[in-house]
């Protein structure tokens, strides 16, 4: 072969094979996010502050635990399948397994297959690309569903708050044989646990208070979860609670992480509900605080990612006898109030929790159950005062608030997943029954209108008006493609109206950068300095609405008006206008509702004269 013909040859497999293997570069990375942002890493800005959010989480993820609500769902498969009434009828044999009996290899195994199977359905539920079915698990439902489970919890800890011994109860209406068993057996309440536990949740809930008050002033907030551990369990050894006073307290904890095993394959047939239940629990109530994260922090979510991240965070961990995990709202709270940068702050507080397992646990021996119950509850109260959303929904839209008021009764009647059932096929069901039957759940770009107005501010410039109409009920089905819909107008917008020569110094009209999600560069955000630009939301044909409606609406007049963006909305009900002020911070100074289009355009330009009027655009 000639040297001619194999450089030929060699450019021709070069051109079949590099597109391949840059999609799989881009494959990776987009399913291995830390190769995207891991190399652009800044130590200088980010280590430290990641450093002190990494030891802050560490310490409470120590004090609470994994995730409370996956815990509970994997106890009750433990408890169904190895009961603790079984303990004293088998001959107790330690194994080779960190001095664990065959006892507590068992009711951990149970354990572990739960994490096994609920992560493989997550697994599963990523390759069906099921994520993108999230649309119908809306806020309220996702709310109610959350608190009713963190009501749950509160109730699975009573029995340790209170000093009782409760039998395992489950079943339909668990909640209420629990606390009936507690009112019939009052007199066996343990005075010191109850005092201590009002002692512990009293100082929790007042030092955490204090922390959220002064966090602007303060560089590192008090871990009072830690120093409550580490005072209790002190006194507890110095004192002989456990003896003088009979309260219960944690006892051994194996130092060190077992070699890998695969889980007992025998009992997943056994465990599929709670699999199935820690799998959408788990997920959604994860997902839930992603994207109140996405949103505060303007990035968007990959919801099948998180599938696949929270199921293999589930099936690999369950080779080392772990249990269930997931998000919780305490500890991306944590991250919050500590102003953690970037995920290296998850990572560094895994160094300091295997530090824990493999030195520091076995000396937990001591702390009180009524003060980890303590801490467990009062690690709940960001759940627990989503009750206060009930105002909210009521001023929204009645039919979301009882919504979540069903929901919530499901829940705390059942379980957590059955709950979620419900309040989805009911969220479906009433808004199929509002819909009028001539109207379709599909949104179209029909027409667009502009225009063109000279103003006299800074000279002669040109000011764009954007009128979009909604012409279809805004619910939870449709407010994602309302919003791409109002994405891609804006975008045929740019592409149409920008010149040639323009697009190097102005790439994107202002009106764009607000709804991109955060993914524009700080540079391509900055409004086009040569036109001023106003958007006029026509509403006459949005004959009704939810929360997740309202949510969308007021999010496009939040990010329009951060970008200096002019939102006006036209033709609306009364009900839509109170809901809108009573949901968002709307601005109180100038007028942003108007009886009609005509209305909305003579207050944005007032005394000027039209110059340019095409199409009108219809959504």
């Amino acid at each position: 072969m000639t040297g001619a013909k194999r450089k030929k040859k060699n450019v021709l497999w070069s051109k079949m094979h590099t597109p391949h293997w840059e999609d799989f570069k881009q494959w990776c990375r987009k399913r291995l996010p830390i190769l995207e942002w891991a190399p652009h890493y800044n130590l200088k800005e980010n280590l430290l502050p990641d450093t002190v959010s990494g030891i802050m989480l560490a310490v409470q993820q120590v004090t609470q635990g994994t995730f409370a609500l996956t815990s509970l769902i994997s106890a009750n498969a433990v408890e169904r399948l190895v009961p603790l009434s079984v303990q004293n009828l088998t001959t107790q044999s330690n194994t080779s397994v960190l001095g664990l009996s065959d006892f507590e290899m068992q009711r951990i195994g149970v354990a572990a297959a739960v994490s096994f199977l609920g992560g493989v359905i997550q697994v599963a539920m990523f390759v069906l690309q099921l994520g993108s079915a999230t649309f119908l698990l809306t806020e309220p439902v996702i709310s109610a569903m959350t608190t009713g489970a963190a009501t749950h919890v509160v109730t699975s800890q009573v029995k340790y708050l209170l000093g009782m011994k409760i039998p395992y109860i489950s079943g339909p209406l668990t909640f209420f044989y629990i606390y009936a068993y507690v009112f019939e057996n009052i007199k066996s309440v343990r005075l010191e646990a109850l005092l201590l536990s009002l002692l512990s949740i009293t100082v929790l809930v007042l030092v955490k208070e204090l922390n959220e008050q002064f966090k602007r002033k303060i560089k590192v907030v008090l871990p009072v979860d830690l120093v409550l551990i580490i005072a209790s369990s002190f006194a507890c050894y110095c004192t002989s609670m456990e003896k003088t006073y009979g309260l219960e307290v944690v006892g051994h904890i194996p130092k060190g992480i077992p070699p890998p095993r695969a889980p007992p394959m025998h009992v997943l047939s056994a465990v599929i509900t709670e699999a199935f239940g820690v799998a959408l629990v788990g997920y959604v109530a994860s997902l839930a605080l992603a994207q109140g994260s996405a949103k505060k922090f303007k990035y968007s979510v990959d919801d099948n990612q998180e599938l696949l991240a929270h199921g293999l965070s589930n099936v690999i961990p369950s080779f080392f006898f772990c249990i269930p995990s997931a998000a919780a709202m305490g500890r991306t709270a944590v991250l919050y109030s500590t102003r953690a940068k970037t995920q290296v702050a998850c990572l560094i507080s895994c160094i300091f929790v295997l530090l824990v397992i493999y030195a520091i646990g076995p000396l937990l021996y001591w702390l009180p159950m009524c003060v980890l119950a303590s801490i467990i509850v009062v690690g709940l109260k960001g759940m627990l005062i989503q009750f206060r959303d009930l105002k909210k929904y009521w001023n929204v839209d009645k039919i979301d608030w009882g919504i979540w008021v069903s929901t919530y009764v499901f829940t705390i009647c059942f379980a957590a997943n059955v709950g979620l059932l419900f309040g989805v096929v009911c969220t479906i069901a009433i808004v199929i029954a509002r819909f009028p039957r001539a109207k379709t759940l599909s949104i179209k770009n029909i027409k667009e209108m502009e225009f063109k107005v000279k103003t006299e501010v800074d000279g002669e410039t040109l000011k764009q008006v954007k009128i979009v109409s909604i012409n279809n009920p805004l619910v939870f089905l449709n407010v994602k493609k309302f919003h791409t819909d109002l994405i891609n107008i804006i975008q045929k917008e740019n592409a149409s109206n920008l010149l040639l020569d323009d697009i190097s110094k102005c790439e994107q009209n202002t009106l764009l950068s607000p709804l991109s999600n955060g993914n524009c560069s700080e540079e391509a955000s900055q409004p086009c300095q040569n036109e001023k630009c106003s958007l006029i939301l026509d509403c006459s044909g949005l004959t009704f609405f939810d929360y997740s409606g309202v949510s969308m609406l007021v999010e496009v007049y939040m990010d329009c008006k951060n970008q200096s963006v002019d939102v006006s909305l036209a033709h609306c009900t009364a009900s839509l206008i109170k809901a809108m002020k009573y949901h968002g911070n709307l601005d109180s100074e100038k007028p942003i509702f108007f009886e009609s289009v005509s209305a909305a355009i003579s207050n944005i330009h007032s005394n000027k004269n039209l110059s340019k009027l095409s199409d009108h655009s219809e959504v």
